[in-house]
């Protein structure tokens, strides 16, 4: 088998968002692809006929693209980018008079962008194309502290954007800041990952003229809660000239995660809350006629409830899914067809797949009425098969075409087209419309072999358990000496299907073989498969996995002596009760991204509402927290261990992979430490990506007893430090 160069990753492009033109007849997308010159990722836009009649079309190259959104008549296409500023910005939207450019001045090419930023990188701003014209993007908006989300407005003229907006003394705290001063807080949530230190600037919705781009603050539309700047508003500007939008208002927004729905008028009057406290509501979208309003709704306290699909009209609002006992899908969110019927994606037995919800009828009345077997949301799209993820969709305004990003082990990740009516279609062959595309790792999938997928089930503990398999497709599973790499999902509310993935790619033509098990905690199984873990981390899942190995192991798939793990956030978590539980299940474990001490990671990461929420406060409940930390049992592990970490990671702190690494090492276990300066709970930059495989499979083949010089590929020429 021919290995993929973990520099390949250079030439990987993953797609994003997708968005349908109002008429059907294009699709926009935006795509993720990698600068290798400037290590960074790069966000693209494109368009393409919906029919596949021509190949898409690249309308952004340089400076990040993001939520593509067509106006009302299909005309523009607006997005979120940091870009340099519009000339037309620098020179003033106005020609001026003559003295306004008179000698002496500021050479306008010259002139700071964005509100005098100088020399610092621009911020993010509403951009739109004007598809019937032609030419570059114009800059719609130039907010200071820039823009960070929007929606088109009914009639096309205006947008609704949602901005930060200091006051004087929070922007001279901001500027001091970019100085080096220091942090000063009085909030509970005090830093989100991702974000920093947060602070108390609030950030309002604001009307935007598309032409002239003059705002309007909406004084009463403002954020709030713990998680604002993560969530955002999510504002949605309906028919019936009401904007829809979500923010907290209790007493104490930093120690719940109730979000409630408002609506407020465009003149800024009006406002309303629609919902009383009871949700963490979100993704508001106005029916196509006005009258009534879906959203997302999940439980503040339990997160282990499924999110469910809810509806406002006349007042009174009600779960439209509340039979179904399965959660809609991360990323989801209501997509109207028409005025009685609504699309969703959901996480449905270890499958993200397209439910059909019925939103006719009173609201109330609709869930009172429901039988017990959920018929208000249907199954639909069984083209899509089990062995690719759904992961985007979305609908022309008239309902008649549709978009879905497709996700496939072995033939990429990509957009296609289909009519409505094909969305009942029982198998691809009968979706006569389905088109694809986009092919945009086709380079990739053409000159490297990637991965075969299969899904398994086992048994543990009297429970049916899933997982997916992924292997080279030159292997030959039943000579049964194949390493085994067991990937953990993160979470642990969350779940694995098949799907395209460089990892999997780069590991099975090194002959792995990849187990990524759906282990009890996790979703799509339902309410009381998720709970399974609620606040006892450590115990069904390390025997599901530990089940699950033994299974492929008792089919004759792999070697016993060459178990190899990783996995990142609750993966990396997870490694730790397998290697102090069952320290001979691995033969060398890569935990990522984890925590492993619960009561110090208290007040130290940015979720402090979830602890409490699951286990009580660590003064309340220490027997409990303790009991769910691996820390606790570290004078078992035997296994050695390459443990990663962000340094800037607020979800799973720093330092919890370095308790972890030097209890490991105080004890002669080996064991590595990889900080990633500047990382937040993810890997941002291609060369930290590829850095991150090399490791991995390195520390792998070192241990690896089959393997004769493990240090032959090892790209930091070390060697062994026992």
């Amino acid at each position: 088998m021919t290995e993929l160069p973990l520099d390949a990753f250079y030439d990987l492009t993953q797609v994003g968002e997708v968005a349908v033109s109002p008429t059907g007849d294009r699709v926009a997308f935006t795509t993720t692809e990698y600068d290798a010159d400037a290590d960074e990722p790069v966000g693209s836009l494109f368009v393409a006929a919906a029919d596949g009649s021509r190949d898409p079309h690249r309308l952004t190259r340089v400076s990040g693209a993001s939520a593509p959104a067509w106006s009302p008549d299909g005309d523009r296409l607006a997005f979120l980018a940091a870009r340099d500023e519009d000339a037309e910005r620098r020179v003033g939207r106005d020609d001026g008079d003559d003295e306004d450019n008179g000698e002496g001045d500021e050479d306008p090419e010259d002139a700071p962008a964005n509100g005098g930023n100088g020399d610092e990188e621009p911020t993010q701003q509403v951009w739109a194309f004007d598809l019937a014209l032609g030419g570059d993007a114009t800059q719609i908006t130039d907010f200071e502290e820039g823009a960070k989300e929007f929606d088109w407005g009914p009639d096309g003229e205006r947008l609704v954007v949602a901005a930060r907006d200091p006051t004087d003394a929070e922007q001279a705290y901001l500027d001091g800041r970019k100085e080096g001063e220091p942090v000063e807080t009085e909030r509970l949530q005090h830093k989100l990952d991702g974000v920093g230190y947060t602070d108390t600037v609030r950030t309002y919705l604001h009307v935007v003229d598309a032409d002239t781009g003059e705002a309007e603050r909406l004084d009463d539309a403002h954020g709030g809660g713990a998680y604002q700047d993560l969530s955002g508003l999510q504002p949605n500007w309906g028919a019936n000239d009401r904007i829809a939008f979500t923010s907290c208002r209790e007493d104490e927004p930093d120690d719940t995660l109730v979000r409630d729905v408002f609506t407020i008028a465009p003149d800024g009057t009006g406002l309303r809350k629609l919902t009383d406290g009871d949700r963490s509501a979100n993704a508001p979208v106005w029916s196509p006629d006005g009258d009534r309003l879906a959203f997302l709704g999940g439980d503040p306290v339990n997160w282990c409830i499924p999110t469910q699909v809810y509806l406002y009209e006349d007042g009174e609002y009600a779960s439209l899914t509340a039979e179904l006992d399965r959660t809609v899908a991360r990323g989801g969110a209501p997509v109207w067809a028409d005025d009685g019927t609504l699309y969703c994606l959901f996480a449905d037995e270890a499958r993200t797949r397209l439910m059909r919800v019925d939103a006719s009828g009173d609201a109330v009345e609709a869930e009172t009425a429901r039988d017990g077997d959920g018929h208000a949301a249907e199954r639909v799209f069984e083209a899509q098969g089990d062995d690719r993820a759904m992961a985007g969709f979305d609908l022309s305004a008239d309902g008649e075409r549709a978009a879905v990003v497709l996700s496939h082990p072995n033939d990429g990740q990509d957009v296609y087209g289909v009519d409505a009516a094909d969305l009942d279609a029982d198998h691809e062959d009968d979706a006569a419309s389905l088109t694809r595309l986009s092919e945009v790792n086709v380079d990739l999938t053409d000159e490297y072999a990637m991965p075969e997928s299969k899904r398994i089930e086992w048994e543990s503990d009297g429970e049916t358990i899933s997982g997916i398999v992924y292997h080279d497709p030159d292997v030959d599973l039943s000579d049964g000496d194949h390493p085994l790499v067991v990937a953990i999902h993160g979470g642990p509310i969350s779940y694995d299907e098949p799907v395209f993935s460089f990892d999997h790619a780069a590991l099975t033509s090194r002959g792995y073989v990849v187990l990524r098990p759906n282990y009890r905690g996790g979703s799509s199984y339902g309410r009381e498969f998720a709970e399974a873990l609620r606040g006892q981390w450590g115990t069904h899942e390390v025997t599901d996995i530990a089940n699950g190995v033994a299974d492929v192991i008792e089919r004759g798939w792999v070697d016993d002596e060459r178990v190899f793990g990783y996995g990142f956030s609750y993966g990396g978590i997870a490694q730790g009760f397998l290697v102090t539980q069952e320290p001979d299940l691995f033969t060398a474990a890569a935990p990522e991204h984890g925590i492993y001490d619960l009561r110090s990671a208290y007040g130290t990461d940015d979720s402090h509402i979830w602890m409490e929420n699951e286990y009580g406060l660590p003064w309340e409940n220490p027997e409990g927290i303790d009991a769910s930390s691996s820390i606790t049992d570290i004078g078992d592990v035997e296994t050695p261990l390459l443990v990663t970490a962000g340094q800037e990671d607020w979800r799973c702190p720093p330092s919890q992979s370095e308790q972890l690494y030097v209890a490991a090492k105080k004890q002669g276990v080996e064991a590595r430490l990889v900080l990633y300066e500047d990382e937040h709970h993810n890997i941002g930059t291609p060369d930290r990506a590829i850095h991150r495989l090399e490791e991995v499979t390195a520390w792998y083949a070192r241990h690896d007893p089959a393997v004769d010089d493990p240090d032959a590929d090892d790209p930091h020429g070390r060697e062994d430090e026992e």
